[in-house]
């Protein structure tokens, strides 16, 4: 499989989201999105009461005493730093909850758009865990530096910047997974065709990223993104034995 140069437009790869949120009212899709939006509910209630709890305490023991002159400046870093990274670290384990329920949805969703049989485009339960940990070490391992970076003073003025990014690629990859896994990809595989849509993948997942930072909101953006991230691949995908083809 490859991806037409098209998937790399940001306005026409947000465009498909959009579509994700319209069509998850469908009726069809309906039931495949009740439990991953309960478990959103669930675990994003969880993230904003220890965040509205802790973060102002947790903040306060980052910031030393001789930087205390600063601190107008530096608690709104820390604020930003520790909110992605914790928002980031909710989602993926909301994620990793709702993954046998995310590549049916993904499945019904091809299904409802092309008229192919739902059973042909499911994935074994052990199968879609699995590349569920396996996006989660790859995320871990990247998350870490990236939050170490974010207590070292000075440097860490452009941790939020980095924790944007590494949030809006992060996302990409992980409702992008679902369809691609449904087409047999691997996730080295499904790394590649992103990076061929770099622009494109960012944009998607960076609108996701916003979408999720919305109480309330939130709950209904994961399954859409989903179904999103399906509609995307159907469209800008061409068979890569075509010579030429977009």
């Amino acid at each position: 499989m490859k991806f037409a140069k098209k998937g790399n437009n940001p306005l026409l790869a947000m465009g498909y989201l959009v579509q994700g949120l319209k069509l998850s009212a469908s009726p069809e899709l309906r039931a495949f999105i009740i439990i991953p939006v309960l478990i959103n509910l669930a675990l994003y209630s969880i993230a904003l009461a220890l965040g509205y709890y802790y973060i102002d305490e947790l903040i306060n023991q980052f910031i030393p005493d001789w930087l205390q002159w600063l601190r107008l400046i530096l608690w709104p870093l820390f604020f930003i730093s520790f909110f992605i990274a914790g928002f980031f670290t909710f989602t993926v384990l909301a994620n990793l909850i709702a993954a046998p329920f995310y590549g049916k949805l993904s499945a019904k969703t091809l299904a409802k758009i092309t008229g192919q049989s739902l059973a042909s485009a499911e994935q074994p339960l052990a199968k879609v865990v699995l590349a569920e940990l396996v996006r989660i070490v790859y995320f871990a391992t990247r998350a870490v530096p990236l939050l170490i970076l974010s207590f070292i003073p000075g440097v860490n003025v452009i941790a939020p910047v980095l924790w944007a990014l590494f949030g809006a690629w992060g996302m990409a990859l992980e409702y992008m997974a679902y369809p691609l896994e449904n087409a047999g990809l691997l996730f080295s595989e499904q790394k590649q065709l992103l990076k061929d849509v770099r622009l494109g993948a960012l944009s998607f997942g960076g609108l996701a990223v916003a979408g999720l930072t919305i109480p309330v909101f939130n709950i209904i953006v994961a399954p859409a993104a989903v179904i999103g991230a399906t509609i995307y691949v159907n469209e800008v995908k061409v068979d890569s034995t075509a010579s030429g083809s977009e």
